[in-house]
Parts: structure tokens; C-alpha cells; sequence
């Protein structure tokens, strides 16, 4: 990580503050891995589990923590073949399930090797009949976010002659599984067999099936779980079955639909086996045959719990054990648990959409390249602050992506290079280039801090951001250089691309507002560089915009400031891109305040095109360098109500990102 350098020496008052160190986002909970072995108490005061977070919480946070495939590459799959590949690979994975992968043959098992995260993007991933397999030895696994379901046979209520489960696991330990949907899978929707330690289950929904989440197949007692927050919905039995685990913390589930009047015995909600010491907290039971029993070995605690039309075994005895000796946790009211868990158990459109950097990956451009093509499904880029010397390319096979800094103000992330055009030409200067559609940056700063005043070139074009993409947002960001510092563009000459700039920073000398795409400045500050001029500064805008596209540049709502001397800096030139007749620019600033370093007559030609044939024009600025001449075409009232931000950007599909904000 390094400083950016300052673009030219000296720049009175402009100064450039960027963080020096980056602050890590633990996005999955960096950490090493300690050894099973007795549960280490925590201290009461450590902090309760988020209903969002991406740390585990409960028994699996204990002993070392569980981090699954943090620090290991990000990997998007769509298909069984990668899935299996990347979830048995000896090496840390995250891996991002995106879409619908039906496994074969039917009942088909994914093993799961140790370290590591496999998460559902949104709410598309799904394991349609088969299974995920964790062998004995396999430790530090996550699995979020996903639907597992339908491998269940018709017909087959008790799958005795199938073991198809949703996720099986024996002698593991470290283990998180969290925000899944389970459905009509046979046999066991989730079972932790012999010996397993600290897991934690949690704000997942198991639904429709006959043998649901059974603990045990051993007669060791060893198995240390939390379960908490789950949905249990028209499901007979197992909703857990927990057979000698040592302790088993079962708090804020909610269990309904399960009576069955035809199965006295078999249908039945929690239940102590064994040698288990259960404590029960703060849960629902509705509709519940035998909401909660144990056998006369066990022994199982039960405080706080609602019982609605529950009939059957109501079994308490023994003091089991206290949670809060094992960790922190935040009890919900049981009356609010059917709504909490509703809410927020099964899979969610924020969790598996988010990529960390650092963290998840190292650069911004790896976190790019860990997106799929022709993803669907928005995905935010959250950048910790610092400075990243790197250039970044999203291409257009690479849509709905947002980049968001995380710092408290834009300028504490920081995006940066230092290419000129004279070593790449004009598009490979730029330090972030924007290919795809549908892509928003939030809260951060672009930067190219090539020096022209150090080093004598003949193409000194250093671009911050050039896009082509169509429906792109800045928002709260800077775009700091020199020479064409901003260039919104579209593939083609007739192709029509869309920009919306709001509440943002634009610095520049020559040109640095440019290209031929629709774009809005609204609501921001443009600051002017001087070059020591007494005559010509430079040219704010220069557009070249398809004669065929009535929509090229507003700048609206914003502040033009200067440090240029009075009388030497023009608004624009009309820019004909390799002598391009159709390209005619069209720009309209208005209620905008302009400084006195403006020309009196702003517009002026370029490359033997005069600024007449252009479409330039101004409407309602103010401000020193504001005025009315011969030399300064004012858009009339009647023009002017069909030249506001709407027209510019609605296009043929009604595009409106200023909707929230307005």
C-alpha cells in the first residue's frame, strides 16, 4: 500500500488526505483453527451473534473458531461439476453457489472437505437432489444461504432403504450451518453423527419431511451444539433428536404443524437421548406433539418457552448445564420468535452478495474477476479503506455490480494509478474502466496521479474512470487528475449509454468531463485546475454525442469552482472523435454556480468544428462567472422543462436512480 503522489507541485490549497493502512474487514472471521477437545469457556461479556453477521456464534465459535474458506480464493459455480471439484480441493475455498445445480445421478453426494464457506448468492442457490457429505476428519466448514431439497422418492415417507440426506456429517468438528431451507429430502434433512463437535445450527428452515435433524449414532458423549432460531414446519420427527451429546443448546426455535393424532410415539418435537444434557430457551412450540422430552438418562432444562395447542411430553429434569459458562448469546422473547424467525430464517438476498476486500479477497480487480459472467444477481464489492495502486476492469460480461467503500468519507478509499495515454493511448490510461451495465460505485475516490509536470510527453490524457457500460451510478465519489480525468463513453458511436454522477467530485484542466455518453452531474462540486495560465486554463467538458441522441451532457444543481485566474477557462469544446461529423455535442449547464475564472465567451472550437454547430447551451447559472451574452446561448423556459434530470436518463426502459434520493 502507498501513498498517492500529488498531480503537480505546487497546488495551492489543494490537498489530498488518504488512509495510510487498511482497516481489515473480517468479513468470515479470520482466525486460526485450534484442536477439538474439552468446550473452553468464554466470557460472558463476548459479543452475541448478529442475525446477519458472518462470524459464527454458539459452540461453533469456541476452541479456535470456525472460519470456513476465509483466506482461500473466491469461486462462483453454477454447476455440479465445479461444486464438487472446488468443495473437495484440499486447499480454502469460498465457494459462491449461484442459480439452480441438480445433482446426478439422482441422491448424489458432494463431499465437503475441511476449510471450507459455501454460501448461496441471494436467494438462487440450490442443491436439488443430493447431498453435501463431510467425511470423519473434515473440520472448519460454513454452509450459508442455500436450498437443499427434493430428494425425497414418492412414495418413500421413511426412506429405510435410502440415505440421501441434505447434509451429513461424521467426527467432525467446527462446523456453522446457517440460513438453509430444507425441504422433502430423504432421509435426514441435517444429520450430526459420531462424535461431531462444536456446531452451531442456526436461522435455517427445516419444512416438510418425516425424519428432520437427528444428533448422535454413538455412545460417546461428546458432542457440543448450539441450535437456535430454526423454523421446523410439517415435520414428523427429529426436530432434533439429540442422542448423548454433551451439551445441546436449543434456544429462539419455532416448531409447528407437526401433531400427528395417528402417531402417538414417532411424531414429536425436541428430544433428550442418552446421556444428553439439553437446555431449552425461549422457543415456540405450536401444534406440537410432545413438544419436549427425555429419557430418564438424559436430562434436558426448559425455561421461558411458549406451548400453544401442544399435547404429549412435557419433560424436565436434571440441571444439564449453563450456556453462559460456554459464550455470549442474545435471547429473543418467545412471543417474537414466530415473527423473528419467519423473517429471517432460510436464505437471504444480502448474505452470499457481498465480497470483502481485503478480507474476502486481496485487490478490488481479484474481487471483480470472482463475480460470474452474466451475473444476475447484484454483488457489492465492500472496499476497507486505504489506498489500492491498481487498475481495475469490469467487463461487460460482468453486470449488477456495486463497488462501495467503507471508509467514513469517500476520500478514505482510494483507487489509483498512474498511467498516461502516452504509454496505453487514451482507454488503457484509465485506472478503473466500467464495461458492464448496471454497475454503481458508492463512497469512494479514482485517481490518476500521473505527474505531467515531472515528465515531458506528448500524450499526457491520464484517465481516472472510463465507463461505456449503460445505467452506471457514482455516488459520493471523486474523480481526481488532470487531463481527461472522467470519460463516459458507449460501445459505439449510435449506442446510447447512460451516467448518473450525484453528489460527487470532478477535478481536471483539458477535457476532463467527456465522450459521447448521456450523462447527469447533478448536485456536485467541479473543481477547475489552473495551469499557470493568464489566457486559456483548459476546457471543462468535451462531448461527442451521436447526432441521433437529443441527450449528451447536464450538469445541474452543482458548484464549478477555480483557482484558475479570472476570464480563463471555458465551459466546453465539441469534440468530433477522429473527425466523426455525426458526433455533435450537445451539453446544458444550468442552475449550476459558475466562478469567475469562466471566459465570457465559454464554448469554443475544436479540431476545426465550430462550437456553433455544436448544441451547447445554459439555463438559470448564477454565480460571478454567470452571464448572458451573444456568445452564451441560453436554453429558453419551455426547452428547459424537457431537458431536466428524467429526460436525460429514462431512456426506453424508464431508468429513474435518482428516484430515492428525490
Amino acid at each position: 500500500m502507498t501513498h498517492f503522489r500529488s498531480k503537480r507541485l505546487p497546488r495551492p490549497g489543494h490537498g489530498r488526505v488518504v488512509a495510510a493502512v487498511f482497516a481489515l474487514v473480517g468479513a468470515l472471521c479470520l482466525g486460526s483453527l485450534g484442536e477439538a477437545g474439552a468446550a473452553t469457556p468464554a466470557p460472558a461479556t463476548s459479543g452475541s451473534a448478529d442475525r446477519w453477521s458472518d462470524r459464527p456464534h454458539g459452540f461453533a465459535s469456541l476452541a479456535g473458531g470456525t472460519t470456513g474458506g476465509a483466506g482461500g480464493k473466491v469461486v462462483t459455480v453454477t454447476d455440479q461439476a465445479s461444486l464438487a471439484a472446488y468443495a473437495a480441493a484440499p486447499e480454502p475455498y469460498v465457494i459462491r453457489v449461484q442459480g439452480t445445480i441438480t445433482a446426478q445421478p439422482f441422491g448424489a453426494s458432494i463431499t465437503v472437505a475441511s476449510d471450507k464457506t459455501i454460501v448461496g448468492v441471494g436467494t438462487s442457490g440450490e442443491l436439488v437432489q443430493g447431498e453435501f457429505h463431510l467425511a470423519p476428519g473434515t473440520h472448519n466448514v460454513i454452509i450459508r444461504n442455500l436450498t437443499i431439497r427434493d430428494s425425497a422418492v414418492e412414495g418413500n415417507w421413511d426412506c429405510k432403504d435410502t440415505d440421501f440426506d441434505g447434509i451429513q456429517m461424521d467426527t467432525v468438528h467446527h462446523v456453522w450451518v446457517d440460513h438453509n431451507r430444507f425441504s422433502n429430502i430423504c432421509d435426514g434433512q441435517l444429520d450430526v453423527r459420531k462424535d461431531s463437535e462444536y456446531v452451531t445450527v442456526s436461522y435455517n428452515r427445516f419444512e416438510n419431511n418425516n425424519k428432520t435433524f437427528g444428533l448422535g449414532w454413538t455412545t460417546n458423549v461428546r458432542t457440543q451444539i448450539t441450535i437456535d432460531h430454526n423454523w421446523f414446519a410439517n415435520t414428523k420427527q427429529r426436530n432434533p433428536s439429540v442422542d448423548n451429546a454433551a451439551y445441546a443448546h436449543l434456544y429462539n426455535n419455532y416448531l409447528t404443524a407437526q401433531a400427528d393424532p395417528g402417531d402417538p410415539v414417532w411424531t414429536y418435537g425436541n428430544w433428550s437421548r442418552g446421556r444428553t444434557k439439553m437446555v431449552i430457551e425461549n422457543s415456540y412450540y405450536q401444534d406440537v406433539q410432545h413438544p419436549y422430552q427425555a429419557d430418564t438418562t438424559a436430562e434436558l432444562v426448559q425455561r421461558g418457552s411458549i406451548l400453544k395447542r401442544t399435547t404429549g411430553r412435557h419433560d424436565t429434569w436434571g440441571s444439564a448445564f449453563d450456556p453462559r459458562e460456554f459464550y455470549a448469546y442474545r435471547l429473543d422473547p418467545a412471543a417474537a420468535v414466530p415473527a423473528l424467525v419467519k423473517k429471517f430464517s432460510g436464505p437471504q438476498q444480502r448474505i452470499g452478495t457481498t465480497l470483502r476486500v481485503p478480507g474476502d479477497l486481496p485487490t478490488v480487480q481479484a474481487a471483480v474477476d470472482a463475480v460470474p459472467a452474466g451475473n444476475t444477481v447484484p454483488v457489492t464489492i465492500a472496499v476497507a479503506p486505504g489506498t489500492y495502486r491498481e487498475k481495475v476492469f469490469i467487463p461487460a460480461s460482468k453486470p449488477n455490480i456495486v463497488l462501495q467503500g467503507t471508509g467514513q468519507d469517500r476520500s478514505d478509499t482510494v483507487i489509483v494509478f498512474d498511467t498516461p495515454a502516452a504509454y496505453g493511448g487514451s482507454t488503457g490510461s484509465a485506472t478503473v474502466r466500467i464495461a458492464a451495465n448496471d454497475v454503481t460505485a458508492r463512497n469512494l475516490t479514482f485517481s490518476n496521479d500521473f505527474d505531467e509536470a515531472a515528465v515531458e510527453l506528448s500524450g499526457e490524457q491520464a484517465l481516472a474512470m472510463k465507463t461505456t457500460g449503460d445505467r452506471i451510478v457514482f455516488e459520493d465519489t471523486a474523480f481526481l487528475g488532470n487531463q481527461d480525468t472522467l470519460m463516459t463513453d458507449s460501445p459505439k458511436l449510435d449506442v446510447i449509454s447512460r451516467v448518473y454522477v450525484r453528489d460527487s467530485y470532478i477535478e481536471g484542466d483539458v477535457d476532463f468531463v467527456y465522450g459521447r455518453a448521456t450523462t447527469v452531474v447533478e448536485r456536485s462540486v467541479i473543481r477547475a485546475l489552473s495551469r499557470g495560465s493568464d489566457s486559456n486554463n483548459g476546457y471543462i467538458t468535451a462531448a461527442s454525442t451521436w447526432t441521433g441522441n437529443p441527450y449528451g451532457f447536464l450538469i445541474t444543481d452543482s458548484r464549478i469552482v477555480s483557482d484558475a485566474p479570472a476570464g480563463t477557462f471555458h465551459l466546453g469544446r465539441p469534440w468530433h472523435p477522429g473527425g466523426e461529423p455525426n458526433a455533435v455535442a450537445q451539453v446544458l449547464i444550468r442552475d449550476t454556480w459558475l466562478p469567475a475564472a469562466i471566459k465570457s465567451s465559454p464554448w469554443t472550437d475544436m479540431s476545426g468544428f465550430s462550437w456553433k454547430d455544436a448544441r451547447f447551451s445554459e439555463y438559470g447559472n448564477r454565480g460571478p462567472g454567470a452571464a448572458v451574452t451573444a456568445d452564451r446561448p441560453q436554453m429558453s423556459e419551455a426547452e428547459a422543462r424537457d431537458h431536466t434530470v428524467a429526460d436525460y436518463l429514462a431512456g426506453t426502459d424508464g431508468w429513474a436512480p435518482y428516484a430515492a434520493r428525490h
